[in-house]
C-alpha cells in the first residue's frame, strides 16, 4: 500500500486527530523553540491535521504557513479543520493536487521527494512523525536545503529512530516502508545535504498520561520502568538543521 493510500485511511477513520492528540505533548515544545519570526514563510512537511502551522501562526505570527501531506486526505480534513477553526473564507473545494488556501494557511497533496517550492523560498521547515515515510530521505533533505532560503532551519521531529527500541516494531504495524535511522545517521544524512547541524537532543513526554501499576501489563512493555523511561526520557528525537 502506498503512503497516500494507508493515510487517505487513517483521515477516513479519523485517525489524524489521534494523531494530534498523542504527538502535541512533545511537538508543542518543538515548536516553541523554532526561530519563527513574524512574516516568515514555514512548511510543514507531513501535516496530518495542520494543528502545527495553526499553532505557529497564532503563536509566533508566522507570515505564510504551507502544509503538505502526500493523502489528499489529509489536506482535506486539515482544510476543514481551519475551517472550523474560524480562519479563512473557506470558499471552494481544491484539496486535491491544488492549494487549499485559508487566509494565511495553504494545504497541498504533495511528494516528500519533489517539494513544490521555489529555491530559497522558505524561512522554516517543520516535520513531526513523518520524515521517516519519505521513498528517498537523502534526496527529500536535499530538497529541503534546496527550499530553505539562507539561515532558515529544519526541526525534524521523529519518535521512530533506532535508539528507541519500543517503536522497533511499529515497522510490523503499518504497510508503508519506513526509515530507521540512529541519531548519528541523522546528522550525518543533514550534512550529506547541506544543512549544518545545530543541534540534536530528545524531547521527553512530560505530560502524557501513563496507565497506573494495576493497569500493567500494557503495550507489550517487559517492565513498568521500560515504559515510563520510554515516554519521560527518550521521548522525540530532535535534529535541527540550518541552511548556509
Amino acid at each position: 500500500m502506498s503512503v497516500r493510500d494507508e493515510f487517505d485511511e487513517w483521515a477516513a477513520d479519523g485517525r489524524d486527530k489521534g494523531m494530534e492528540d498523542r504527538h502535541w505533548h512533545t511537538a508543542k515544545h518543538v515548536l516553541a523553540r523554532m526561530p519563527v519570526e513574524p512574516g516568515d514563510v514555514v512548511l510543514d512537511l507531513g501535516c496530518g491535521s495542520g494543528y502545527a502551522g495553526r499553532a505557529l501562526r497564532e503563536t509566533k505570527g508566522a507570515g505564510r504557513v504551507y502544509g503538505l501531506d502526500g493523502a489528499p486526505e489529509m489536506a482535506r480534513n486539515a482544510r476543514s479543520y481551519t475551517v472550523d477553526d474560524g480562519d479563512g473564507n473557506g470558499g471552494g473545494d481544491r484539496t486535491d493536487e491544488a492549494d487549499a488556501e485559508l487566509g494565511d494557511v495553504g494545504f497541498l497533496v504533495g511528494d516528500f521527494d519533489e517539494l513544490p517550492f521555489a529555491d530559497d523560498s522558505v524561512d522554516h521547515v517543520f516535520s513531526m512523525e513523518a520524515f521517516y515515510y519519505a521513498a528517498d530521505p537523502h534526496h527529500t533533505l536535499e530538497e529541503i536545503a534546496r527550499i530553505l532560503a539562507p539561515g532558515g532551519t529544519f526541526f525534524c521531529a521523529v519518535n521512530y529512530y533506532e535508539e528507541n527500541e519500543a517503536s522497533h516494531k511499529w515497522q510490523d504495524r503499518i504497510s508503508v516502508e519506513m526509515t530507521r535511522w540512529s541519531g548519528p545517521e541523522y546528522r550525518e544524512a543533514f550534512r550529506k545535504a547541506g544543512l549544518h547541524v545545530a543541534e540534536q537532543d530528545n524531547v521527553p513526554d512530560r505530560d502524557i498520561e501513563i496507565p497506573p501499576a494495576e493497569a500493567f501489563p500494557t503495550d507489550d512493555w517487559e517492565t513498568r520502568e521500560a515504559m515510563v523511561e520510554r515516554y519521560r526520557t527518550l521521548g522525540t528525537l530532535l535534529t535541527v538543521g540550518v541552511a548556509p
